[in-house]
């Protein structure tokens, strides 16, 4: 004769599986911020490099060209050609973009790439990065050339390239301007790594800045390194 056995419960049921879904739930909470700073600090330290090597391709440009700082930007063929610190642009049948002035001195464009930013921008690729454009590489519009870096008196005080952005939502840029430039308005330092903004001087060194100089309130994150031009310039 055969006995019946009483099956015992198998699985977790539904009470259980709520208690469960909901302790999950509470610790990706928990750690979802946590995880989002670790990828935001690992964002900025590849940014930083960028920006040191890119730093580094600038001070090669100058020791092979009689110690003058690479130009902002000039055009060729009746403006056809842009051709620029980052990137040169030509406009034939097609549009042809290659590394600019100091593609020689960089192994690939990635290089010349925030990884935190994506913002739009006009005809150029997008970078996030600005070269100091008002006083060190100068602006044929402007009717000023690339200084000397022996015209530099204060190399540590003096920015050559940062995160950069403007507007509100942030585009791209990559003319740095100080805030006497006219075209400061489109020249802006970008602190988007949380509130801080990837910086590499003239000296060599690339560190963060947390003080967002002339601020405007419709255009959050952006801004300048001073409150004059004494970030940009050369003394």
């Amino acid at each position: 004769m055969k006995t019946s056995k009483t099956r015992g419960n198998a699985g977790f049921s539904l009470v259980e599986m709520l208690v469960v879904l909901c302790v999950s739930m509470v610790l990706a909470a928990m750690l979802f911020p946590a995880l989002t700073s670790a990828r935001e600090a690992s964002h900025k330290t590849a940014c930083s490099s960028n920006l040191r090597q890119i730093g580094i391709a600038w001070l090669l440009y100058a020791g092979d060209h009689s110690d003058r700082c690479a130009p902002s930007h000039y055009s060729l063929d009746r403006g056809r050609t842009a051709v620029a610190w980052d990137f040169t642009v030509r406009r034939q049948e097609t549009v042809l973009v290659t590394l600019g002035l100091l593609g020689p001195y960089i192994r690939t464009g990635e290089i010349q790439q925030c990884p935190t930013f994506h913002g739009e921008a006009w005809g150029r690729p997008t970078t996030g990065f600005a070269y100091n454009t008002t006083y060190l590489g100068g602006d044929p519009a402007m009717g000023t050339l690339p200084v000397a870096l022996s015209e530099i008196s204060d190399p540590s005080g003096t920015v050559a390239f940062a995160d950069a952005g403007f507007g509100s939502p942030v585009r791209a840029h990559n003319f740095l301007r100080a805030p006497s430039d006219p075209l400061f308005v489109a020249g802006k330092v970008h602190f988007r790594h949380q509130g801080t903004a990837n910086v590499h001087w003239a000296d060599g060194r690339s560190q963060g800045s947390r003080t967002v100089h002339l601020p405007v309130a419709d255009e959050p994150g952006v801004g300048s390194l001073s409150s004059d031009d004494s970030a940009y310039d050369l003394d």
